[in-house]
Order: C-alpha cells, then sequence, then structure tokens
C-alpha cells in the first residue's frame, strides 16, 4: 500500500469518525434540549405531561414520556397518587381527528374513485343544493373556505348525529363561499356526513375498517371506553368550562342570538378521562364526528405519519396513491393544504422549509411532517388537564411546539 493511498483512507476514516461524532452531538443536544423544554414545563405546573416521538427515516430517534396523564381532580386539586405518563398513553387527539381521520378518509375515497374533491357536497348531501351552499365542493370544506359557522353550540339544539347533520344544512352561512379561510368544525363535521354517504358505513366503521386496521393502529378509536379500553388514557378538562365559557360570555364573540344560554345544561361536572373533551362532538355527535372525537398514541400516529412521509407506501404496499397525495398536500392561495396545514408561521412548523405540513389539537396535541428530510414530529399533551388560568382560558402550548420544533430543526440541518 503506498502511503499516499494510506493518508487518503486514514483521512477518510477520521472523516467518518469526526462526522459520526458530530451527528451523535447533535442528536444528543437535541434530546436533552426537549427534555428541558418539557421537563421545565412540568416542573412550573403548566401542563401535567407530554409524549414526543421523533423518527428521521425508518429511526425513532427520539420517544418518550413526560409526567403524569392526569394531575388534577374537579376540585383543580392535585391528585393525592399520580400515574405517569407511558408512550403507550391513548391521548383525545382532538382536531388532529380531522387529518388522521377524515382527511385521510378522503384520501382513500378519491384514491377509489368514489369521490371527487370538486364536486359540490350537494352530490350528496340534499341540503346543501340550497341556494345559499349550492356552490359549495368538498374542497371548500376541506380548506375551511365553505362560509359555515367556525362553530356554534350545536347540542343546544341536536340530541345526536342525524339531528346535528340536518341543523349544520340549515344553518345560515357565515361568510360568501370561497371568501377566504375560516377554520369550521361544522365544515369537518359534515365531511364525515359525505364519508357515510359515499361509503355507506358509519363513519366509525370506515375509518376502522380502511385506515386503522389496515395500518394496524389498534390504539386509534373513538369512544374507548366503549371499547373496553379503561386505563392508560390521559385525562382532559373538567367538563367542558371553556365552552361553557363560548355560549355566555359575549366578549369571545361565539354567542348566537337564537341560543338561550339557560336553556340546556348538560354539562359534564366531572373530569374527562376517556370521553372526547370536545363538546359538539360528545354531546351532539355521540362521540363520533369528523371534527373531534378520535383517541391515539403517538405510536398508532406514526405508522399514518410514515405513509404520508414514503409517497403513500404503508412498508411495501401502496396506501394511498403518490398523485391523490400530491393533490391534497398542494397550497391553496391561503398557503394551506387540503385538510393539512402547510403555512410555515404556524408555530409548529415556525421557519420550516417547503413541504411541511401538519395539525394541531386544541387539547395540546400536535402532528408535523417534513417529508423534505424524512422526519417527523408527534407531541401529545394533556393541557387541559391543569385547568382554567384566572384568565378563564387554558395554557397556551404554542411556545412549547415552537421550542421544540426549532430544537429538531436545528438537528435537521446537522442531519440532512
Amino acid at each position: 500500500m503506498s502511503s499516499k493511498f494510506f493518508v487518503v483512507i486514514l483521512a477518510y476514516f477520521v472523516f467518518s469518525v469526526a462526522t459520526s461524532a458530530q451527528k451523535k452531538s447533535s442528536k444528543a443536544t437535541m434530546i436533552s434540549s426537549i427534555d428541558s423544554i418539557l421537563q421545565t414545563q412540568i416542573d412550573q405546573e403548566k401542563i401535567p405531561g407530554a409524549v414526543i416521538l421523533i423518527k428521521k427515516g425508518k429511526e425513532e430517534i427520539y420517544k418518550n414520556a413526560f409526567g403524569y396523564a392526569q394531575k388534577k381532580n374537579f376540585e383543580q386539586q392535585n391528585l393525592a397518587v399520580l400515574e405517569k405518563t407511558t408512550v403507550k398513553h391513548l391521548y383525545d387527539i382532538a382536531s388532529l381527528t380531522k387529518v388522521v381521520g377524515t382527511t385521510s378518509s378522503i384520501m382513500l375515497l378519491v384514491d377509489k374513485g368514489l369521490l371527487k374533491v370538486d364536486e359540490p357536497v350537494g352530490k350528496y348531501i340534499p341540503a346543501f343544493n340550497s341556494p345559499d351552499k349550492a356552490n359549495i365542493t368538498i374542497r371548500h370544506l376541506l380548506t375551511h373556505t365553505s362560509g359555515l359557522y367556525e362553530w356554534y353550540p350545536l347540542y343546544y339544539r341536536c340530541k345526536n348525529r342525524q339531528e346535528t347533520f340536518k341543523l349544520i344544512g340549515e344553518l345560515p352561512l357565515a361568510f360568501p363561499v370561497g371568501s377566504g379561510r375560516h377554520y369550521s368544525d361544522l365544515g369537518f363535521t359534515i365531511l364525515g356526513q359525505v364519508i357515510e354517504k359515499v361509503s355507506g358505513k358509519s363513519l366509525e366503521d370506515f375509518m376502522a375498517e380502511n385506515i386503522f386496521k389496515p395500518l394496524k393502529m389498534n390504539h386509534t378509536m373513538y369512544n374507548p371506553l366503549k371499547h373496553g379500553f379503561t386505563k392508560n388514557i390521559a385525562a382532559t378538562s373538567h367538563g367542558n368550562p371553556y365552552e361553557k365559557r363560548m355560549v355566555t360570555d359575549s366578549t369571545l364573540g361565539m354567542q348566537r342570538k337564537e341560543i338561550d344560554p339557560n336553556s340546556w345544561n348538560g354539562w359534564r361536572n366531572y373530569t374527562l378521562r376517556g370521553e372526547v373533551n370536545d363538546g359538539n362532538a360528545w354531546y351532539a355527535n355521540e362521540g363520533v364526528s369528523g371534527a373531534a372525537g378520535l383517541f391515539s398514541t403517538v405510536e398508532d400516529l406514526q405508522k399514518l405519519v410514515d405513509v404520508l412521509k414514503h409517497k403513500g407506501k404503508a412498508e411495501k404496499k401502496q396506501f394511498i396513491s403518490e398523485s391523490t397525495l400530491q393533490l391534497f398536500l398542494t397550497k391553496d392561495q391561503y398557503k394551506n393544504g387540503l385538510g393539512w396545514m402547510m403555512e410555515a408561521s404556524n408555530s409548529f412548523m415556525k421557519n420550516a422549509k417547503e413541504g411541511t405540513f401538519g395539525h394541531t389539537g386544541f387539547t395540546g396535541t400536535s402532528i408535523t411532517v417534513m417529508p423534505y428530510c424524512d422526519l417527523s414530529i408527534i407531541l401529545l399533551i394533556n393541557r387541559q388537564n391543569m385547568g382554567l388560568l384566572e384568565n378563564k382560558t387554558y395554557y397556551n402550548v404554542n411556545k412549547i411546539r415552537e421550542q421544540v420544533f426549532t430544537a429538531v430543526l436545528k438537528y435537521s440541518k446537522s442531519n440532512p
């Protein structure tokens, strides 16, 4: 071996060792930073607990659980015995239901040629053939541009899902169709009805048979208590105090003139654990809604995220076509996709590169996916269990989401 060749081999070896050490160092730095962020929030009693899963390629580069599944009881007192959170705990994923369940269901129906996103909703829901709603398409519902109310206390007028669907069809529009993005729970509730009409199955059964079972997401479901899951569930709110405020406090701008706040009093008076926090989903939709209601674990959610990261493939099987995935993950004029958020100013994807997408849930949950570097972050926090703050709102976890994402983004730049 010539001395020159030996020098080249030695230099390459040294470079490889140095690069490997640098990668390990950046990973350790990221983990240390995230540990500090989450544990500090728990120590300061801002949040009760959290679970995180970060995956790059096929490697789970960090998975951990922090704090407790429940910290406070209904009287806002600390429990005498605290149950530690684990990565196996089910979380009420709130509006992640919109993307994990509802958007994925619409994707599959589009893939099968049973639905087109630019078809009018009225093709499937007769109530949407009215003059004011006739121009609303499936795309409008997915992009929150339908003009439907952002929120409405459906449970004041509805006791079940069929009554809910009927009422939404009768309500006037709050905005002109297509005039702007107004995030609407009602729009995704109707998407749930569309899925049922097109598939001929209940929303719960369609998701279970076409998404959760094929992907082996065995801990993802509506109404977990009814399915025999009574343990390892993170607690959320103590009743629905914030929604009660939305109905009674005019300063929030959510009151409806036709709703007398005193005409209904079915509020839950206990800490929610295994029952969906969202009032409309629970009181008016029997726990099953296209807008909210799913419970899941980080490991289950990762299985769907892997499909979205890997061009629609579940292992070697094409679960969703690349063309459908591209259709749903192409930015519209409001810089978001169909169902999924893609605007990089959001805290959970702040300053992300083009193509990044994700979503959040009111309970404190979030998913961020960065396809360009095959990396994803799932963060589940049950912030509501700490109760309302003095200003009568829940603790804002956007700062946590941003700090965690910044730490992961820094790591990704060192490990492209």
